[in-house]
């Protein structure tokens, strides 16, 4: 099994295939052994025994790594949860509170906000008419108003920004 951990900025990869270990393509004899009654193990590496104490950290994969009294914060993930999550973080885009955008064109007939004001969660942002209807368009999420890309009058094509929440 092949595992990415980072550590102190550095990334290693290490491969734990039965006895061996590889550590970035170098074999390793290695070997951990528990000291009964303690939270501590013993790790032999090569000629050189540690004292060594793993905690869990508050995330999958984090731990906090004591090393002959030396603390570590570190991250050990497997190829495939590695994988899942840098493919989920470049898909989640931009954090915050998303821009209000048309839905359809139209015409803006009123603009019920102004710049630096505070929203709610459904708030009417912007009154747009579109087929012969006015549409009251509302904010998906709390926020404060970043900038207002649209007057009274003004027509917009679909997809347009109306306003930018930050």
């Amino acid at each position: 099994m092949k595992y990415v951990v980072d550590v102190a900025g550095r990334s290693v990869e290490v491969d734990l295939d039965g006895d061996r270990i590889r550590v970035d393509g170098e074999e390793v004899v290695a070997h951990l052994s528990d000291l009964p009654g303690t939270p501590v193990a013993l790790l032999t590496l090569g000629d050189t025994v540690h004292r060594v104490a793993v905690t869990r950290g508050p995330a999958r994969g984090r731990y906090t790594l004591s090393l002959d009294g030396r603390r570590y914060e570190l991250e050990a993930l497997d190829e495939r949860t590695r994988a899942i999550r840098q493919l989920s973080a470049a898909a989640a885009g931009p954090a915050g509170p998303a821009p209000l955008v048309a839905p359809m064109p139209g015409l803006i007939v009123r603009v019920n906000v102004t710049q630096g004001a505070s929203v709610q969660a459904g708030q009417g942002l912007v009154v747009m008419e579109a087929m012969k209807m006015e549409n009251e368009l509302r904010s998906a999420s709390a926020g404060r108003v970043k900038a207002i890309h649209v007057s009274a009058g003004t027509a917009v094509e679909r997809g347009a920004t109306l306003v930018e929440l930050e």
